[in-house]
């Protein structure tokens, strides 16, 4: 289709945005120090990567473009549909999927008492101690990065969930009015208590911390039945379970599905209810926030702060429950300006609702950012606390990453954006019958994505620090 069938309205109005993100890329980028750490609260690698500013601004110019030219060239809707369409199916011998069943559930179960028993009695040095090496590498970042790019093996693997599952339990009704509330709380005091307390650095604190976890996860399990609970008020399931919804594996009784990363999500049904799309919200900003907090910006900014006379604690809090509710004001925001955009009387509710699940894309592209270059930086100590976690290695070994890691890391948070504007073009098709509707419907959106995309950018190409008063 040539840009001669678009209208001119849409094409101009696709003009005013890119040139707008372009000037915004444009102000925030230019202060931006051409270093980084791609670690968040870690001390694995300790040599920045250079990341050149030139760089920064053409794929931030190349972002915005490309976001443009989606949302008003792309639209013919049988091409579309065909592409969201297009999936195979595998099947799988059913003793090969109940053994691979048990030997998950068998290595959850021992990898949890093994973090809360070297966690006790083992060194308390956060670089040879299997259960932080296991907690941060292992799970906050390696089998994180499983999930969304390969397939959701948590529920095979939750220890929680194995062990709650031989328990008696009390069946009563969930409150389906509470919905995954108890999640999204749940999510942000985990990182809450990430950022102000050591438990990444003292072993004994971090298997307190999931000693108490799992008492009251095997509670709220017995007394509203494990599917109940780890569907909507586990904070740990419920992340991965939203993660797993971009990744291109679906795993189910019958066998494997594949279809393309991220192409699910227009019809998943994923995002259902409000606290839903507090959490997808929840999930972008505690990677925003950690980031912060771990860069020298946002030190020299708390400390500022601090320095005039206002607790740290006080700060802490400000900063993350503030950013929190500007970002999921700015979503919800654009869903009431969609509405009048789109020219549409779907409720804005309704509107965010359907463009909810593309920002699970720009939450993986900004955690494959932030971890994977901690994943491996750490993957030789991973290696050998995995195969031997009652002996720890004398001297650990800690990768050096190379500058051209750095453009690794803007790779990720820019294939994300995209991958989000593409859901939220096509999920603009699904909704409105008017291909100018679909076209303006998305432009709140877009900006909304651009203003996250950039402020990814802009923090992964700060040099980092150990948080102040904190760490």
């Amino acid at each position: 289709m040539s840009s001669s069938d678009v209208p001119r309205d849409a094409l101009s109005r696709s003009l005013v945005i890119a040139v707008l993100g372009f000037l915004l890329s444009i102000a925030v980028i230019d202060e931006v120090a051409a270093s980084n750490a791609a670690v968040a609260l870690s001390d694995a690698s300790s040599r920045t990567i250079a990341v050149p500013q030139w760089l920064y601004l053409a794929t931030g110019g190349a972002v915005i473009g490309a976001s443009a030219i989606l949302a008003s060239v792309v639209t013919d809707r049988s091409f579309i549909r065909s592409m969201h369409d297009w999936q195979k199916s595998v099947p799988m011998w059913v003793p090969i999927r109940r053994g691979a069943l048990y030997l998950a559930q068998l290595l959850g179960v021992a990898g949890l008492a093994i973090v809360i028993y070297r966690g006790f009695v083992g060194p308390q040095i956060p670089t040879v101690n299997v259960a932080i090496i296991l907690v941060f590498g292992g799970v906050r970042a390696g089998l994180t990065m499983v999930v969304y790019l390969v397939g959701n093996v948590w529920p095979a693997l939750n220890p929680w969930r194995t062990i709650a599952r031989r328990l008696p339990t009390l069946g009563r009704a969930y409150p389906s009015r509470v919905g995954r509330w108890p999640a999204v709380g749940g999510l942000l005091l985990l990182v809450w208590l990430e950022t102000v307390m050591p438990v990444n650095k003292v072993p004994a604190m971090l298997a307190t911390a999931i000693c108490a976890y799992t008492v009251i996860t095997l509670v709220g399990a017995v007394v509203y039945t494990p599917e109940s609970w780890f569907s909507n008020a586990d904070p740990v399931s419920v992340t991965f379970h939203f993660y797993g919804q971009v990744a291109p594996l679906r795993w189910s009784a019958d066998g494997v599905t594949l279809r393309p990363p991220g192409f699910d999500l227009r019809e998943s049904g994923a995002v259902a209810t409000t606290a839903d799309i507090a959490f997808v919200v929840a999930l972008i900003w505690e990677l925003t926030f950690s980031g912060f907090v771990t860069t020298a910006t946002g030190v020299s900014f708390i400390t500022a702060v601090v320095d005039a006379g206002v607790p740290p604690l006080v700060v802490y809090a400000l900063l993350f429950v503030l950013g929190y509710a500007l970002f999921l004001g700015a979503f919800r925001f654009a869903s009431r300006v969609t509405r009048r955009t789109g020219e549409t009387y779907l409720p804005p509710r309704t509107i965010a609702l359907r463009f909810a699940p593309p920002l699970l894309a720009i939450a993986v592209g900004y955690h494959l950012a932030h971890y994977f270059g901690f994943f491996v930086s750490l993957l030789p100590s991973l290696v050998p606390a995995v195969v031997s976690p009652l002996s720890p290695p004398a001297n650990p070994v800690v990768l050096t990453l190379p500058e051209w890691f750095g453009g690794l890391v803007i790779g990720f948070v820019l294939v994300g954006h995209l991958l989000a504007v593409w859901v939220a073009h096509s999920q603009a098709y699904a909704t409105f019958p008017s291909r100018l509707q679909a076209i303006r419907s998305q432009y709140p959106f877009i900006l909304v994505m651009i203003a996250y995309t950039i402020i990814s950018l802009w923090l992964v190409s700060l040099p980092t620090a150990s948080p102040a008063f904190v760490s």
